[in-house]
């Protein structure tokens, strides 16, 4: 199995080009690996609590529109 200090010294060796093109495959790898975790704890209902207490946070009122929280200086 290849380390990741050899990992790092194959793209220090690389040709910019593609070494960026390793960078694109590793980020839509890890997005991938990030979405079917979502989906696992979703499945799981890990966040079902969370949802809860949001769709609660809204019927309080207790929300306010995006656009208005990032306008604040």
């Amino acid at each position: 199995m290849t380390t990741v200090a050899e990992v790092e010294n194959a793209l220090r060796q690389m040709p910019v080009p593609d070494a960026r093109a390793v960078a694109i495959w590793l980020q839509e790898y890890l997005d991938q690996e990030w979405d079917q975790q979502i989906d696992a704890d979703i499945s799981a209902g890990r966040l079902d609590r969370l949802a809860d207490q949001a769709l609660a946070d809204y019927s309080a009122g207790k929300v306010r529109p995006l656009d208005e929280i990032l306008d604040q200086p």
